[in-house]
């Protein structure tokens, strides 16, 4: 069932990518959702339309889980739930930068077992299925081997990260942050094995890491939450408190320099 899942997530996304290339770089209306939650624009709701008609008629019984649709209780009882990102990086995407994606999962019982990340103007698609192994443009991706230490690791994540409150004793370790808007794509990256390790001490929503979970996962990374717990999805909150990817020896590392 997972590899049947990813099949149909590959060719749906192949599709949506295609609409979100029609409007990146065009002029189109830009929204900002209230509280501060960032902007929206046409283009997430062309690619979201798409997304919920065609994998709704492929998988009628699965639940519907996206940041750009009303979110409502009948997914939770669902067994299989599809989740949904139809533009993560949306600032980036409508200042014309290249690095956002198209995240789109299937949840199983809490748990994601299939994933596609796909960046269009990057040329890039990511895709895993649960005991299958991870993938970029069809070849084989694995993690770094890892490290016990911080010294040096290249770590995703935004620059509040450095604050010394969210370190054990207040101090920060010496490792290399970098940024990338697309929480799904740090995590590829991680999964690739171009960078070390990602974090996000702020509560994740699930459309934003559930296809980013799965494919660093297959590729050997440890993926948890902030404290440790492993990610359960299509939860009534649909948030994580926070993720932590990575080798297991640097995921380690990670969840013991910050505080408790």
């Amino acid at each position: 069932m997972p590899e049947r899942d990813l099949a149909l997530l590959i060719e749906a996304a192949a599709e949506a990518a295609a609409i979100a290339m029609r409007y990146w770089r065009s002029e189109q209306s830009v929204w900002h959702k209230a509280g501060g939650a960032g902007p929206v624009s046409e283009a997430d709701f062309a690619v979201d339309a798409y997304l919920r008609e065609r994998l709704g008629k492929a998988r009628p019984d699965y639940g519907w889980l996206s940041e750009e649709t009303e979110d409502g209780t009948a997914r939770l009882s669902a067994r299989r739930v599809f989740v949904v990102d139809p533009i993560d990086g949306t600032r980036a995407f409508v200042a014309h930068e290249r690095t956002w994606a198209l995240s789109l999962a299937v949840v199983e019982d809490g748990a994601a077992i299939a994933g596609v990340v796909q960046l269009p103007a990057m040329g890039r698609l990511y895709t895993a299925s649960r005991g299958a192994g991870a993938r970029l443009d069809g070849k084989p991706i694995s993690v770094t081997e890892g490290r016990g230490r911080l010294d040096g690791a290249r770590v995703l994540a935004s620059r509040s990260v450095l604050e010394p409150e969210l370190w054990r004793h207040g101090v920060v370790p010496p490792f290399r942050r970098e940024f990338r808007p697309s929480l799904a794509y740090r995590m590829c990256l991680v999964a690739e094995g171009r960078h070390d390790a990602m974090l996000t001490h702020r509560p994740a929503w699930e459309w934003d890491i559930a296809a980013g979970t799965v494919i660093a996962r297959e590729a050997g990374a440890v993926v948890t939450d902030r404290h440790g717990a492993p990610l359960r999805f299509n939860t009534p909150e649909a948030r994580a408190d926070g993720v932590i990817a990575g080798p297991p020896a640097t995921h380690a590392a990670l969840l013991r320099a910050l505080a408790p």
